[in-house]
């Protein structure tokens, strides 16, 4: 069985979930899949247990009732992981702005080294972003650089969807009390990883923007980030505050 579990949620991700599965099996290393899909309307989940008869040990489906969002999507693959034997957890997109072949270098960095938490880091070497408008580099840019001067983390791509995590660290996670569900999510997940004092390392990585299917990004979602990082330094402060 592999060690392995690329976590990978989906909303109406029908042009690309075939593709991104495939990619991910046809790797040197072996990686099991799960799909955390929200009830899409396009017939993603459909697809995914069509491609299970072609990958029925290694492909998996979780089908929620609804869109609940990327945190909670998220949070549910991880409990379905732990109940499992799986020693890396990684986060990844379905549309292809994550490499599937960077999952060989978070993995490695993991399992190799001394790290815990592996990002795929599109800030640790310079600016490594294709097919965004600059108006969008620079707000993502900016909102990681917010992010560090906030939390005091030293990561350079604190909103990165693209990880790994050794099981230990998910076990150590409170994920009852992870608070937020967009995708200031990923800056919760990694600031308590941080004050747990895990070793987070971060590993450069293209981000390349979907071709195929639209967005999920909203300014409800910004929002949540920007503010919700100042209440949760805040909170962090205090000894009641929960990890």
């Amino acid at each position: 069985m592999a060690d392995a579990l690329v976590i990978i949620p989906t909303y109406n991700e029908i042009e690309n979930v075939e593709r991104i599965i495939k990619n991910v099996f046809s790797l040197q290393r072996d990686f099991h899949i799960l799909i955390v899909d929200d009830n899409s309307p396009d017939g993603t989940a459909s697809k995914v247990e069509e491609l299970q008869l072609e990958y029925p040990d290694e492909l998996f489906l979780l089908q929620r009732e609804g869109k609940l969002g990327l945190g909670t999507a998220y949070i549910a693959g991880f409990r379905w992981a732990l109940e499992r034997s799986y020693e890396y957890i990684f986060e990844m997109d379905a549309d292809f702005s994550h490499n599937p072949n960077d999952l060989i270098r978070l993995y490695n960095a993991c399992s190799k080294g001394s790290s815990s938490v592996a990002i795929g880091s599109r800030y640790v070497t310079g600016v490594n972003v294709v097919n965004w408008p600059m108006s969008r580099v620079l707000l993502s840019w900016l909102a990681s650089k917010y992010v560090r001067f906030i939390t005091g983390m030293d990561i350079h791509d604190t909103t990165a969807g693209f990880i790994c995590y050794k099981r230990e660290v998910l076990e150590k996670i409170n994920l009852d009390k992870i608070k937020f569900v967009g995708y200031a999510f990923q800056i919760e997940m990694k600031f308590k990883a941080y004050l747990l004092k895990f070793k987070i390392k971060e590993i450069p990585v293209i981000f390349t923007d979907r071709t195929r299917g639209t967005s999920k990004m909203s300014k409800g979602i910004i929002s949540e980030a920007v503010f919700g990082v100042i209440r949760m330094k805040f909170k962090s402060l205090f000894k009641s505050y929960e990890i």
